[in-house]
């Protein structure tokens, strides 16, 4: 049978271990289970709600939405034009939003700490908002009384940057702010440490083909920072700037100074492909590459790295769960250490998945000390 998107028992078992919804009925919320909060319902907001709504280990507790009323919230939580219609059942009571029969607090808080994280049992925050990046600025969470700030971008100073599948196990409970790093970086870097575990890595370059996103303008619009950046995204291919390379190499120091990238924005709604053209530092062949990264895609890298060897496009991976899905018949190679690999990533779906797994991860290993 092909390898690809299609979700068979395994995949589905793999799913379940990661925290990532498959969009239906949960079992009932283990006695274990961690209690979370949402600061921010963007679309990275209400992707992280819905996972941890499915997910028996998550107990989601409060969620803060700036300006959005409680109805509002409801619909938006509802219907999503990628995702689909959540299977569930949505209602709303005062300021409580009721999913699948869990009344869940909802605050209005600009200030994050006012949501009261630590007296509705959320200690665990994922930091969807975009503004509190900082271990200053999501100090305020802390104050609300929650016990880690998970943030759902890069961090904009030394937080810690997290990649489950790559270097989860730098976390030791020490730090209160951790950041998942960003949807390039999850989709990239799980490929790129199996490449180089295996083959070595002397340089590389990366190109992202990237879904339109809520910062881009749908007409042509003004923007002083990035000019082209400021034109309608519907109707364009759009060159843009990427930390993503960069931030790979801070979770694999060992290619600092050895990778760097950039971003095409096209018109699309969702899923992006990321193209990353390497020397090895070994000599390989294309299959002894296919092959190291199938075995890690049902090994140590199971949920999180995919291998894909049917002739797919963009849409056959929307909702897909795991972080990276290396497409097997879309690489070339020119010799045997220069490659062009290609890897499919659901950028809201997928990394919202990894975004729950932090935040249990931190959960799994704070319980230990």
């Amino acid at each position: 049978m092909k390898n690809c998107f299609i979700l068979t028992a395994t995949l589905l078992s793999s799913a379940h271990s990661f925290g990532i919804s498959t969009q239906s009925t949960r079992a009932p919320t283990s006695l274990n289970a961690v209690g979370m909060g949402v600061n921010g319902f963007g679309r990275i907001g209400r992707l992280v709600t819905r996972i941890m709504m499915d997910d028996p280990e998550c107990d989601l507790k409060a969620i803060n939405a700036g300006s959005a009323t409680a109805d509002y919230m409801a619909y938006q939580f509802k219907y999503d034009t990628i995702h689909g219609k959540y299977a569930g059942s949505v209602e709303t009571e005062g300021d409580f939003l009721i999913i699948n029969g869990q009344k869940i607090p909802t605050s209005r808080a600009r200030d994050p700490k006012e949501a009261n994280w630590g007296t509705l049992g959320a200690d665990y925050v994922c930091e969807s908002t975009g503004i509190f990046l900082t271990k200053e600025k999501a100090q305020s969470i802390i104050d609300g009384g929650a016990k880690k700030v998970i943030y759902s971008a890069p961090a904009k100073d030394d937080s810690q940057t997290i990649v489950m599948g790559v270097n989860q196990e730098q976390y030791d409970g020490s730090e209160n702010f951790i950041s998942c790093a960003s949807c390039t970086t999850n989709g990239l870097a799980p490929m790129v440490k199996c490449i180089n575990d295996a083959f070595g890595i002397d340089e590389a370059l990366m190109t992202t083909v990237h879904a339109m996103t809520s910062t881009q303008a749908v007409v042509d619009s003004s923007s002083k920072k990035d000019w082209r950046g400021g034109r309608a995204a519907s109707g364009n291919i759009i060159p843009s700037s990427t930390g993503a390379a960069k931030a790979v190499t801070k979770v694999i120091p060992s290619l600092q100074g050895k990778l760097t990238g950039m971003a095409f924005r096209v018109p699309t709604i969702d899923v992006s492909v990321v193209d990353f053209t390497c020397r090895l530092s070994k000599s390989a062949t294309y299959d002894e590459i296919c092959a190291a990264i199938q075995a890690d895609a049902n090994g140590r890298m199971k949920g999180i790295l995919g291998y894909c060897d049917e002739p797919l496009v963009s849409s056959d991976f929307e909702t897909d769960p795991r972080s990276c899905i290396f497409d097997a018949g879309a690489g070339i190679m020119l010799n045997d250490r220069f490659v062009k690999l290609i890897a499919w990533y659901d950028n809201e779906w997928g990394y919202s998945g990894r975004v729950v797994d932090l935040m249990k991860h931190c959960a799994a290993v704070d319980a230990k000390l």
